[in-house]
Parts: structure tokens; C-alpha cells; sequence
């Protein structure tokens, strides 16, 4: 083991653990439209919706994420979308993201007393300001551990998307590794990072969960 090693090899481990921040981040943020999108049309949408949501969720939820990227990577070209590696991976990320997102408003909106929709109607709230005044706030409040422990599993398997050559932290470990002979002390070290970037996330998710249990 040569610490000397690590470091040498540390400000490139950390720039590439920069990229598979936000380009997991935008993974997220793409999956938070896409299944409040989905929620709302399979709860209220009607029957079409909610089939044409279910196939979207049972799709992305019992596919792996590596089938998806590698089909949107290369099956877009195919229909005349010529998208870089990074756009790819993270609509992947998204899609795949929206459908566990999906999933866990909608357990979350069950926890909601719906006498409350009844309420808000009976006093003249329209639909959509039921969602967004009502329903949706209380859905996230619940789901916010949830939605945070997405976030790190959605981070972790960012790493998959080194196979179509974006230089996040797992290519980067690789191609370290590849020109110095050491691959313990880089995978190491890339090990670490990602434990404390999580380790950070799961503390933003609590102090998060305590800030809105006293709102």
C-alpha cells in the first residue's frame, strides 16, 4: 500500500467525483418531474393513464439500469437522435429514477387522509390546487427519507455509466489504475469518496427530516 499514490492521484478523483455529483443530481432532478408526472396521472388520470404509468414503472423498475442506458445510448441514433454520452446518461438516470419516484409518492399519498381531498373540494379548490397546495407538499414531507435514500442508490449507480465513456469517478478510477499498475490504492480511494459524498447526503436527508417535523 503507497499513500503516496493516493494522493498523487486524489485531484483527479475528486474532479471526476464532481462530475458523478451533478450529473446525478440532474438524474435526480429529471426523476422528480417524471414520477410526480406519473403519480398524478395514475391517481387521477384515469384508466389509460394509470396503464400507460404502470407500464412505464414496470419497465424501468425490472430492467437494469446498465439494459436501459446502453439502449437509449444506442438506440437513438437509430431514429436519427445523435445524443452525447453525457445527455444519455442522464436521461437514463432520470427515467429509471422517476419510475422508483413514481412509486414512492404514490405510497406516500396513501398515507394521506383523504378526507383531506374531500375537504379542500368541498371548499372550492380546484384539482390542481389540491396537488400542489395539499397533496403534494404533505407527499413529500413523507417521502423525504425515501427520496433521499434514492438519491444515494441513484449516486452509487451512476457509476455504471462509465461503460459509455463519461469520466466520472469509476472511469477515472480506471483509467488510473490502468496507467500506474495500482489499482488497490485508486479503487481504494475511490471508495472513500463515494462513502463520504453519501455519508454527506444521508446527513442533508436528516437534518432535511428534522427541519420539516418542526415546520
Amino acid at each position: 500500500m503507497k499513500f503516496s499514490v493516493i494522493i498523487d492521484a486524489l485531484p483527479y478523483l475528486l474532479g471526476a467525483a464532481v462530475t458523478t455529483i451533478w450529473v446525478s443530481l440532474l438524474g435526480v432532478l429529471l426523476g422528480q418531474v417524471i414520477g410526480v408526472v406519473v403519480c398524478v396521472a395514475r391517481q387521477s388520470g384515469g384508466r389509460a393513464a394509470d396503464m400507460a404509468g404502470g407500464v412505464y414503472v414496470s419497465f424501468f423498475r425490472g430492467v437494469p439500469l446498465l439494459i436501459q442506458l446502453l439502449l437509449i445510448y444506442y438506440m437513438l441514433p437509430l431514429i436519427g437522435i445523435d445524443v452525447p454520452p453525457l445527455v444519455a446518461s442522464i436521461a437514463a438516470l432520470g427515467l429509471a429514477s422517476g419510475a422508483y419516484v413514481s412509486e414512492i409518492y404514490r405510497g406516500a399519498l396513501n398515507a394521506v387522509p383523504h378526507g383531506q381531498s374531500e375537504a379542500a373540494l368541498a371548499l372550492g379548490f380546484a384539482g390542481r390546487s389540491i396537488w400542489a397546495r395539499i397533496l403534494l407538499p404533505q407527499a413529500f414531507r413523507i417521502s423525504v427519507p425515501a427520496l433521499v435514500n434514492e438519491l444515494i442508490l441513484l449516486l452509487k449507480a451512476s457509476s455504471l455509466i462509465s461503460v459509455v465513456g463519461v469520466a466520472e469517478l469509476t472511469r477515472t478510477s480506471q483509467t488510473i489504475s490502468a496507467s500506474n499498475y495500482r489499482p488497490l490504492e485508486i479503487y481504494l480511494a475511490a471508495g472513500l469518496i463515494y462513502l463520504a459524498i453519501n455519508g454527506a447526503l444521508a446527513l442533508f436527508g436528516t437534518l432535511v427530516e428534522r427541519r420539516l417535523q418542526q415546520a
